[in-house]
């Protein structure tokens, strides 16, 4: 999709994960919480209504692969989904998978605590875990 940047904060909390029919999957690097965000390559889209219903449509299905994608990691007791957009206005969409007494249990993963990056061996491993998943995320 022509036009579309990342934004720079978004691609340095982040890591690339797959190029989607709409969005760039891609992986909080913060080894705390299984956390996946999407990116709608949409040049200038903030918020949902940015979108067409199509495009709205696609999104949605790309949110409930990166949910069965966390599932598939191993134990959620809830999957935490949000667009609040306050510090990266991009539209992006944060889908994290919650253990109860993870490190900011019972409340929001936002400003809990210092990012921990993965260490290098366990990055690899899960990017190559989370790309083996993508069967249903067909690159355009």
């Amino acid at each position: 999709m022509g036009g579309f940047e990342l934004d720079p904060r978004l691609a340095g909390d982040t890591l690339l994960v797959a190029d989607g029919p709409l969005s760039q999957l891609r992986l909080m690097d913060d080894a705390r919480f299984p956390w996946l965000v999407l990116v709608p390559r949409v040049p200038g889209a903030v918020e949902w209504l940015d979108l067409s219903g199509d495009q709205q449509r696609l999104l949605l299905a790309e949110l409930n692969l990166a949910g069965r994608l966390l599932r598939g990691l191993g134990p959620v007791h809830k999957l935490n989904i949000g667009a609040l957009g306050n510090v990266v206005r991009q539209l992006h969409v944060h889908v994290v998978a919650r253990q109860e007494g993870d490190a900011a249990w019972p409340g929001p993963v936002w400003g809990a605590g210092a990012r921990e990056p993965y260490v290098a061996e366990r990055r690899v491993a899960l990017l190559s875990s989370l790309r083996q998943g993508l069967g249903d995320f067909p690159g355009d």
